[in-house]
Protein backbone atom coordinates (compact mmCIF):
# COMPACT_ATOMS: atom_id res chain seq x y z
CA UNK A 1 0.00 0.00 0.00
CA UNK A 2 1.34 3.62 -0.83
CA UNK A 3 -0.09 5.67 0.85
CA UNK A 4 -0.75 5.16 5.00
CA UNK A 5 -3.89 4.22 6.45
CA UNK A 6 -5.49 7.60 7.43
CA UNK A 7 -7.89 7.20 11.05
CA UNK A 8 -10.82 9.07 10.73
CA UNK A 9 -11.36 10.14 14.51
CA UNK A 10 -8.14 12.21 14.12
CA UNK A 11 -6.85 14.11 17.20
CA UNK A 12 -6.83 17.73 15.11
CA UNK A 13 -10.50 17.13 13.79
CA UNK A 14 -11.29 16.54 17.41
CA UNK A 15 -9.68 19.56 18.53
CA UNK A 16 -11.27 21.38 16.03
CA UNK A 17 -14.48 20.36 17.45
CA UNK A 18 -13.19 21.28 20.95
CA UNK A 19 -12.21 25.13 20.00
CA UNK A 20 -15.64 25.75 18.59
CA UNK A 21 -17.82 24.00 21.21
CA UNK A 22 -15.53 26.69 23.38
CA UNK A 23 -16.73 29.46 21.21
CA UNK A 24 -20.61 28.16 21.01
CA UNK A 25 -21.12 28.52 24.88
CA UNK A 26 -19.19 32.24 24.69
CA UNK A 27 -22.40 33.17 21.85
CA UNK A 28 -24.60 31.49 24.20
CA UNK A 29 -25.48 27.92 22.76
CA UNK A 30 -27.94 25.73 24.82
CA UNK A 31 -26.30 23.80 27.31
CA UNK A 32 -27.98 20.36 26.15
CA UNK A 33 -26.78 21.07 22.52
CA UNK A 34 -23.24 21.76 23.54
CA UNK A 35 -23.36 18.87 25.97
CA UNK A 36 -24.32 16.59 23.40
CA UNK A 37 -21.41 18.11 21.11
CA UNK A 38 -18.51 17.71 24.01
CA UNK A 39 -20.52 13.81 24.57
CA UNK A 40 -19.82 13.56 20.35
CA UNK A 41 -16.53 14.84 21.11
CA UNK A 42 -15.67 12.28 23.60
CA UNK A 43 -17.04 9.80 22.16
CA UNK A 44 -14.77 10.09 18.58
CA UNK A 45 -11.55 10.61 20.87
CA UNK A 46 -12.72 7.42 23.04
CA UNK A 47 -12.83 5.49 19.74
CA UNK A 48 -9.44 6.48 18.14
CA UNK A 49 -7.53 5.72 21.45
CA UNK A 50 -8.82 2.43 21.73
CA UNK A 51 -7.84 1.80 17.88
CA UNK A 52 -4.23 2.85 19.29
CA UNK A 53 -4.23 0.98 22.89
CA UNK A 54 -2.38 -2.46 22.60
CA UNK A 55 -2.72 -3.74 26.33
CA UNK A 56 -5.10 -4.15 28.65
CA UNK A 57 -7.80 -5.77 26.92
CA UNK A 58 -10.72 -3.57 28.78
CA UNK A 59 -8.62 -0.15 27.67
CA UNK A 60 -8.92 -1.46 23.88
CA UNK A 61 -12.90 -1.14 24.20
CA UNK A 62 -14.46 2.20 22.85
CA UNK A 63 -17.25 1.75 24.79
CA UNK A 64 -15.51 1.26 27.79
CA UNK A 65 -13.57 4.55 27.05
CA UNK A 66 -16.26 6.36 26.53
CA UNK A 67 -18.22 6.10 29.29
CA UNK A 68 -15.21 6.67 31.16
CA UNK A 69 -14.56 9.94 29.37
CA UNK A 70 -18.65 10.88 29.55
CA UNK A 71 -17.99 10.13 33.33
CA UNK A 72 -14.88 12.50 33.39
CA UNK A 73 -16.91 15.19 31.44
CA UNK A 74 -20.01 15.17 34.32
CA UNK A 75 -17.19 14.71 37.26
CA UNK A 76 -15.82 18.16 35.79
CA UNK A 77 -18.95 19.76 34.77
CA UNK A 78 -20.02 19.42 38.49
CA UNK A 79 -16.96 20.67 39.69
CA UNK A 80 -17.11 23.36 37.73
CA UNK A 81 -20.43 24.16 38.94
CA UNK A 82 -22.10 23.91 35.04
CA UNK A 83 -24.20 21.35 36.47
CA UNK A 84 -27.71 21.41 38.30
CA UNK A 85 -28.80 24.73 38.09
CA UNK A 86 -32.74 25.47 38.20
CA UNK A 87 -34.92 24.95 35.69
CA UNK A 88 -31.87 23.62 33.55
CA UNK A 89 -33.60 20.51 32.42
CA UNK A 90 -34.60 18.31 29.60
CA UNK A 91 -37.00 15.49 30.70
CA UNK A 92 -36.55 16.41 33.83
CA UNK A 93 -32.72 15.46 33.89
CA UNK A 94 -30.20 18.21 34.03
CA UNK A 95 -29.18 19.32 29.91
CA UNK A 96 -25.59 19.08 30.79
CA UNK A 97 -26.53 15.25 32.13
CA UNK A 98 -28.95 14.55 29.18
CA UNK A 99 -26.54 15.95 26.39
CA UNK A 100 -23.61 13.76 27.46
CA UNK A 101 -25.75 10.56 26.93
CA UNK A 102 -27.23 11.51 23.91
CA UNK A 103 -24.40 12.74 22.61
CA UNK A 104 -22.33 9.39 23.21
CA UNK A 105 -25.71 7.48 22.21
CA UNK A 106 -26.00 9.57 18.95
CA UNK A 107 -22.23 9.07 18.12
CA UNK A 108 -22.47 5.35 18.33
CA UNK A 109 -25.58 4.84 16.50
CA UNK A 110 -23.82 6.82 13.70
CA UNK A 111 -20.79 4.30 13.91
CA UNK A 112 -22.94 1.22 13.92
CA UNK A 113 -24.75 2.31 10.70
CA UNK A 114 -21.55 3.24 8.88
CA UNK A 115 -20.56 -0.50 9.81
CA UNK A 116 -24.29 -1.56 8.90
CA UNK A 117 -23.83 0.00 5.39
CA UNK A 118 -19.97 -1.31 4.99
CA UNK A 119 -21.39 -4.36 5.62
CA UNK A 120 -23.83 -4.71 3.06
CA UNK A 121 -21.13 -3.05 0.30
CA UNK A 122 -18.40 -5.87 1.56
CA UNK A 123 -16.40 -3.38 3.47
CA UNK A 124 -16.27 -0.69 1.25
CA UNK A 125 -17.35 2.98 1.81
CA UNK A 126 -20.14 4.64 -0.51
CA UNK A 127 -18.53 7.99 0.17
CA UNK A 128 -15.09 9.70 0.92
CA UNK A 129 -15.44 10.61 4.93
CA UNK A 130 -17.69 8.21 4.90
CA UNK A 131 -16.95 6.82 8.57
CA UNK A 132 -16.75 10.61 9.53
CA UNK A 133 -19.24 12.26 8.14
CA UNK A 134 -22.19 9.66 9.17
CA UNK A 135 -21.94 10.41 13.24
CA UNK A 136 -21.67 13.90 11.85
CA UNK A 137 -24.59 13.64 10.49
CA UNK A 138 -26.71 12.24 12.94
CA UNK A 139 -25.27 14.53 15.62
CA UNK A 140 -26.43 17.68 13.68
CA UNK A 141 -29.72 15.79 12.87
CA UNK A 142 -29.88 15.43 17.01
CA UNK A 143 -28.77 19.50 16.93
CA UNK A 144 -31.29 20.28 14.63
CA UNK A 145 -34.57 18.57 16.85
CA UNK A 146 -32.99 19.83 19.70
CA UNK A 147 -32.93 23.48 18.38
CA UNK A 148 -36.36 23.03 17.02
CA UNK A 149 -38.41 20.97 19.58
CA UNK A 150 -36.63 21.48 22.93
CA UNK A 151 -35.27 24.74 23.40
CA UNK A 152 -37.51 27.01 22.00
Amino acid sequence: MLIPQAYAQCPVCVLTVGGGLFIAKKLGVDDLIAAIWISGLNTALAHWFAAHIKKPFILKQPLFLTLVMVALTGIYLYITGQLFHLNNTFLGVDKGIAGLFLGSAFWILGIKTDSLLRSYTQGKRLFPYQKVVIPFVFLLLLTLFVNIFVTK
